[in-house]
C-alpha cells in the first residue's frame, strides 16, 4: 500500500516537474508573445481587417521571432481591462488594443502588470509600460476629398460617421479642404452613428444623407454598408480603413486606408532588442502607413494626375492640409494665411471647417 503510494507521489511530482519544464521551455524559447484586442470582428472588412491585416505582416516579417494571439469583439469598458489582463497573466509580452475607448481601462492593466509593454491605437494617455499609435491618415483624407469632390455634379458630399473625437473631426475636416481644393462651393453633410460597426445604423444614416439629396457619399466607418447604399442609389462612394471595392464596385472612387503592419514591425522589434519606450508613434503618407486605395473605373486621369501632384507636396513637406487660412463653420478664422496646424491642435481638434454642415459635438 505504502509502496503504491509513494509511485503515486512520485509520479505526481514528475508530472508536475515535467509541466513546470514545459513551460520554462515556451518561456525560453524567444519568441516574443504578442496579443492583440479587436474592437470589431477582423471581417468586418475595415477597421479592424485592417488591423489584422497588419498583425499578419508583422507575423511574417519576424517569423519565428514572434506569435501572436489576438481577441476579436471586445466592447470598450470593464469587460476590456478584463481582457488585457488575461492576456498579460497568458504570458504576453506586448499586447496592443485598437480602440481609442480602450484608454483608461488600458492604463489600468498597465499599472498592474509593468513588466508587459502595452501600445494603444489612437489614445493619448502614457506610462512608463503603455505607449500610444495613430496613423495620422487626414493627409490622405485631403486627397479622398479631392477625388470625391470630382465625381460630385452637385458639390453635395454625404459623410457617415462614428463618434466625435478629434481624430474624426480632423479626418471629416481635411476631407472637406480636399473636396473644396477641387470646388470651393463644395459641402459634406454629416451624420452621427454614435458606432464603430453596425452595418444597419451606417446604412439608415448613409439612406437618410442620400434623401437629403448628397450625390457622393464618405465614411468614418468600419463596414462597407454606406457604399452598398450609394451604389443601389446609383451615385458615387469614397471607402475607408481598406480597399473596399469588391462591395460596391459601381460605386467605387478610392478611399483612405491604414498599413499598421509597418508600426507594428517597428514596435515589435523594439520590444524584442529591449529598445522600446513609451513615446508616442505617429504615422503618415510619407512612411506609406496611409494612402489611398486604388481608383475605381470612373475617376478620370486628370484627377489622379492631380492628386498625385499634391501627394507628392505632401510627401516632400511643400503642402499641409491644415494651412491657413481656415476658419471654422461659424466664420471664425481658427488659421491665418501660411499657418500650419500644430501637432497638438491636430490632435485637440474640437470643430468644424467652413464646409461642413453638422454638429462638431455630435448632437
Amino acid at each position: 500500500m505504502f509502496k503504491n503510494l509513494a509511485r503515486k507521489l512520485a509520479a505526481s511530482l514528475l508530472s508536475v516537474g515535467l509541466v513546470a519544464m514545459a513551460g520554462m521551455a515556451e518561456a525560453a524559447d524567444g519568441r516574443l508573445k504578442v496579443a492583440f484586442v479587436y474592437i470589431g470582428p477582423i471581417g468586418d472588412a475595415g477597421w479592424t481587417y485592417s488591423h489584422d491585416l497588419g498583425r499578419k505582416a508583422m507575423e511574417k516579417a519576424l517569423g519565428a521571432d514572434v506569435e501572436t494571439v489576438f481577441v476579436e469583439n471586445v466592447p470598450e469598458g470593464p469587460e476590456s481591462q478584463r481582457t488585457f489582463e488575461d492576456l498579460a497573466r497568458r504570458g504576453n509580452q506586448l499586447i496592443f488594443g485598437t480602440s481609442f475607448g480602450y484608454m483608461d481601462q488600458m492604463v489600468a492593466a498597465a499599472e498592474r502588470y509593468p513588466d508587459v509593454k502595452f501600445m494603444n491605437a489612437t489614445g493619448f494617455k502614457t506610462a512608463p509600460n503603455l505607449g500610444t499609435y495613430m496613423i495620422m491618415a487626414d493627409q490622405a483624407r485631403y486627397l479622398e476629398g479631392m477625388v470625391a469632390a470630382s465625381a460630385s455634379k452637385k458639390g453635395e458630399i454625404g459623410f457617415v460617421a462614428a463618434f466625435p473625437i478629434p481624430e474624426v473631426l480632423r479626418h471629416i475636416n481635411s476631407f472637406t479642404l480636399g473636396a473644396r481644393s477641387m470646388n470651393p462651393n463644395a459641402t459634406v453633410r454629416v451624420v452621427w452613428t454614435s458606432t464603430w460597426y453596425d452595418p444597419n445604423i451606417e446604412r439608415q444614416a448613409a439612406e437618410s444623407l442620400v434623401a437629403a439629396g448628397v450625390d457622393v457619399l464618405a465614411q468614418y466607418q468600419d463596414t462597407p454598408a454606406t457604399g452598398q447604399v450609394a451604389q443601389e442609389a446609383g451615385i458615387k462612394w469614397t471607402g475607408f480603413n481598406a480597399d473596399m471595392s469588391s462591395f460596391a464596385p459601381k460605386a467605387w472612387l478610392t478611399g483612405t486606408v491604414w498599413n499598421w503592419g509597418h508600426i507594428y514591425i517597428d514596435v515589435a522589434k523594439a520590444v524584442r532588442d529591449g529598445t522600446w519606450k513609451p513615446d508616442p508613434i505617429y504615422g503618415y503618407v510619407k512612411d506609406d502607413t496611409t494612402g489611398l486605395a486604388p481608383y475605381g473605373d470612373s475617376v478620370p486621369q486628370d484627377v489622379r494626375d492631380r492628386v498625385e501632384a499634391k501627394r507628392k507636396e505632401i510627401v516632400s513637406g511643400a503642402f499641409a492640409p491644415f494651412t491657413g487660412p481656415i476658419k471654422d463653420q461659424d466664420g471664425k478664422e481658427i488659421l491665418a494665411a501660411g499657418h500650419v496646424a500644430s501637432l497638438k491642435q491636430l490632435l485637440e481638434m474640437n470643430y468644424f471647417v467652413e464646409g461642413v454642415l453638422g454638429a462638431a459635438n455630435g448632437k
